[in-house]
């Protein structure tokens, strides 16, 4: 009996002691275990300590969670989060955004590394974007650009400059990704060599196959596959001296040869600073998801110089 009344009290106690804080919450979600993906997280909490929000100030709680690329994993967390009514859900990358707004429709959630809303394949049937998706997207403009960087950097062994490249063919993203370079790569006289992939598991496999195509170059596309895989891909790349070019700069630090793309770091923090000004104010009535503002030209020194490849001067060098 009085092990039962203590236990009955321990809970008492323990209920009373539960104290209601108007201190907002923070959830981020992340899909998958990503160092890429780790500076868009430390650049959206960077922006928020810059504007005065820390948990060390006590005026804001954050939750965090990563599926570690489980997608059953990820609708928990997201429903998870919903549950605990959080002032705001941040989101990396693009499958997580997704996953945010297609399971609620009033808590603001703040995108970073992901695509525009039309990309993501959010609009409504009359056009219209979720009402509750803040943050910062890119579209694919930008591939252009690194795309057609390829010729000035990378010499053909024959006639034409090969491309190889590997895209996950259940994301939207880069399914539209991979035909928009098929194109490019068309009319700008190479050739694109691509291979599907469905998940991180296909990914050595398939770049083995594809590199015994023996490409001049490989180009890593904006996909979420890519990102979490990187190594795998760089180490068969290595193996074979085939370069990487790449539209994220995130990746030219993890081993690709050169990028033209969003600063990672910069993206989370563009997304930080957006967040923290619906802190501020307490409301999202003006605010509108953002495109990416800082984009760079950079290159890896080692792998350069392990290559044997000039780079242009116009790209700035990662030690």
């Amino acid at each position: 009996k009085s092990l039962i009344l203590l236990f009955v009290s321990a809970l008492i106690v323990s209920g009373c002691s539960v104290k209601k804080t108007n201190t907002p919450l923070i959830c981020f979600a992340d899909a998958f275990e990503d160092n890429t993906l780790a500076r868009a997280k430390q650049g959206f909490f960077d922006a928020l300590k810059d504007s005065g929000y820390s948990e060390e100030k006590k005026n804001i709680e954050v939750t965090y969670r990563n599926a570690q690329g489980n997608i059953p994993t990820l609708t928990q967390i997201i429903n998870y989060f919903i549950s605990q009514k959080p002032a705001l859900i941040a989101t990396c990358p693009t499958l997580t955004s997704i996953t945010a707004v297609q399971n609620t429709k009033d808590i603001p959630v703040f995108m970073m590394v992901a695509g525009t809303p039309a990309l993501m394949k959010l609009l409504d049937k009359a056009g219209k974007e979720p009402v509750n998706l803040f943050g910062v997207g890119e579209q694919l403009d930008y591939i252009d650009t690194s795309f057609l960087l390829i010729p000035q950097i990378i010499k053909p062994k024959s006639d034409k400059i090969v491309v190889g490249m590997i895209f996950n063919q259940s994301e939207p993203q880069s399914v539209e990704a991979m035909n928009r370079i098929r194109a490019l790569a068309q009319s700008s006289g190479m050739t694109l060599e691509a291979l599907p992939v469905n998940n991180s598991a296909d990914v050595q496999l398939v770049t083995a196959s594809l590199l015994s195509k023996n490409p001049d170059v490989f180009f890593a596309n904006p996909d979420n596959t890519v990102f979490a895989s990187f190594e795998t891909i760089a180490k068969s790349c290595n193996e074979r001296k085939i370069p990487i070019m790449t539209s994220e700069a995130g990746l030219v630090e993890r081993g690709a040869l050169a990028a033209y793309g969003a600063d990672i770091y910069q993206w989370g923090y563009q997304s930080g600073q957006q967040a923290a000004r619906f802190l501020k104010t307490g409301t999202t009535k003006g605010m509108h998801w953002e495109l990416v503002k800082s984009r760079k030209k950079v290159f890896n020194k080692k792998v350069a110089s392990d290559l044997g490849i000039a780079m242009p001067a116009l790209f700035e060098p990662i030690p």
